[in-house]
């Protein structure tokens, strides 16, 4: 089996051959598009005197194939583009797999700290898990995929949809990497899509206005009845004239209209050629998977693609250009009013197609994410797609790591949580793994809940809402502490829990910004409040009296730690979870081994 590994190098030397033999092709044409040329002005000057024929034969056998060799030129130089892209994804993917992903979008305008879980798991921003899966080369594919990290899904059904998405997409190397080299290369600017959407949505004046309409078929029709008059010297063929001129007057009042249509739309002409493309190229596979199937009948207008439409409104903007020639632009708006003639045509295609358009953006947008879904479960064949139960509430996970951790680095733990209510309290010392054990979980169950495999040998749960209160921050903005921050999250929690709301709460060190006692107190009293409303989840805490608690529920609760080990005066951490109450701290160990406190005599 090739593993991806050996895919991307794989595809790096063949892609590398293949850029060597293009460059070496532009150059040879270059060189012949130079000779050429030269030939074309040496024989302009030799032949000069030689005859019109002969002037006109040597300018076709020097010139004709200058301009042939320009058009194969600019062929080469768009396949180059391609390679080089192409080139360039296979070599990052190659970084990725060795824990670098710095040439990855971070994400960070998504970072939000009032988010449920985002800013606490680090979903966004440098090394974040946005960072290790996103592969989207579309802006609206970019969005959709922080769109399922930040709402992901808590029903059954839809996470295992979405799984065999996840693992049809996997399994097709050269269409992922097809649709991410071409949506890269004809990459539009992050504004086009919401400027795409208002103009669909604007209304169209003119194809409903009476005085278009008559216009539209007034102007040719005048201009036929008077050119057949003076043909057939039934009235003066000055009539036909200055009537024509009237019009190519008349129409200089809607040159501003036509401009500002192309201009507002022929710069975003690109990036719908390059949807169309995509729409193309993923129309053109078979998919097993039904949430893929779906998609691409979305892309459906009565058995017809969207990309014929796309090209059809390209044609219709690309007509515009006709009036840029001074000539045509006279014979034309003389004769038909060309201009006003080609608004109307795209206002009755955004009349027809307007309404799907962005339809179809988002379509793509889903299958761009997807494609990165696929590529993160194909660049971790070690990982396993988790089971879904229907028992709520059940979280069991064997041998379980933090996917952004590097292998040799990442000690992996069980955690079971077997019905509702039920939590776990992990206690321990200091930098022993508690907080990373607790990120670890919940970027797991996320994954999970988006429909990826797992950083996991094996993995059960139930698809509640993750809430998660890990990193509290203050805001002097808001005039907030950081304790009134903290109590806020805690009551939004306990809020969705009276609405009836399935919450998977994940938290860190709770009332951390009140003194010990009435810390205890809190603390113990929210957990007892967690059980009575029958909620699911992990606390950690330095606090050892909350390993108390298994006592009062001892089917409700379970005590985990993580020791920190001190021998032969030394610290050392496992990060091994073991069961029951921590026993060592190493916070006065460490102050006394830095000299911050007195040492012992």
């Amino acid at each position: 089996m090739t593993t991806p590994k050996d895919w991307y190098n794989s595809r790096i030397t063949e892609t590398t051959k293949e850029l060597i033999r293009v460059k070496k092709h532009i150059l040879h044409i270059s060189l012949l598009r130079i000779a050429f040329f030269l030939a074309g002005i040496a024989a302009i000057i030799i032949f000069f005197h030689a005859g019109t024929w002969v002037l006109i034969g040597a300018a076709c056998c020097t010139f004709l194939p200058f301009l042939i060799l320009i058009k194969l030129h600019n062929r080469l130089f768009a396949r180059k583009e391609w390679l080089e892209t192409q080139l360039q994804i296979n070599q990052e993917e190659l970084k990725g797999l060795e824990g670098d992903f710095s040439d990855f979008d971070e994400g960070k305008e998504f970072a939000n700290p009032e988010h449920p879980y985002s800013f606490d798991l680090d979903l966004f921003g440098r090394r974040s898990l946005f960072q290790a899966i996103n592969r989207t080369c579309t802006h609206i594919g970019k969005e959709t995929i922080a769109c399922w990290m930040q709402e992901h899904l808590t029903e059954k059904t839809l996470i295992e949809l979405r799984q065999q998405a996840v693992r049809d997409m996997s399994e097709r190397h050269e269409f992922r990497e097809q649709f991410r080299v071409m949506g890269t290369v004809n990459h539009g600017k992050i504004s086009d899509e919401e400027e795409i959407r208002r103009w669909s949505e604007s209304p169209s004046d003119l194809l409903q206005a009476t005085w278009v309409k008559l216009a539209l078929w007034g102007v040719p029709l005048i201009n036929i009845v008077l050119l057949a008059g003076g043909v057939t010297e039934m009235c003066s063929m000055s009539w036909f004239g200055l009537v024509f001129m009237l019009f190519v007057i008349i129409s200089f009042a809607i040159i501003k209209r036509a401009t500002l249509v192309q201009q507002a739309y022929g710069e975003k002409l690109k990036t719908l050629n390059s949807y169309a493309k995509l729409i193309t190229l993923a129309r053109q596979e078979t998919w097993k998977a039904t949430e893929l199937q779906q998609l691409i009948d979305r892309l459906n207008i009565d058995g017809h693609s969207p990309a014929e439409a796309l090209m059809q409104l390209s044609k219709e903007l690309d007509r515009l250009d006709l009036r840029n020639n001074q000539l045509l632009y006279v014979i034309l708006e003389g004769s038909i009013f060309f201009q006003l003639r080609q608004v109307v045509r795209i206002e009755r295609w955004k009349e027809r197609y307007g309404r799907h358009l962005m339809k179809w953006l988002e379509t793509v947008g889903e299958l761009d994410a997807l494609c990165s879904l696929g590529t993160f479960a194909y660049n971790h064949p070690e990982y396993t797609y988790p089971s879904i139960s229907n028992k709520p509430f059940q979280f069991v996970a064997t041998a379980m790591g933090h996917p952004l951790m590097p292998a040799e680095q990442c000690v992996k733990n069980d955690a079971i949580i077997p019905s509702r209510p039920f939590f776990l309290i992990i206690t321990g010392a200091n930098m022993a793994g508690k907080s990373t054990y607790l990120r670890t979980i919940g970027v797991n169950y996320l994954l999970a809940c988006i429909g990826c495999p797992v950083c996991c040998k094996q993995l059960t749960l139930y698809p509640a809402q993750l809430i998660t209160s890990l990193r509290t921050s203050d805001s002097l903005t808001d005039n907030e502490s950081y304790f009134f921050a903290e109590l806020k999250r805690l009551k939004r929690i306990i809020d969705l829990l009276n609405e009836g709301k399935e919450l998977f709460i994940i938290l860190d060190e709770i009332l951390k910004g009140t003194n010990s006692a009435d810390k205890q107190k809190g603390s113990l009293d929210l957990i007892r409040q967690f059980m009575h409303l029958q909620a699911n989840g992990i606390i950690a805490t330095h606090d050892l009296l909350l390993g108390t608690l298994a006592d009062q529920f001892p089917e409700k609760i379970r005590n985990y730690c993580f020791e920190a080990d001190i021998k032969d005066n030394e610290l050392s951490f496992s990060y091994k979870l073991r069961e029951g109450v921590a026993q060592n701290m190493n916070a006065c160990f460490l102050m006394k081994k830095m000299g911050i406190t007195i040492q012992d005599e």
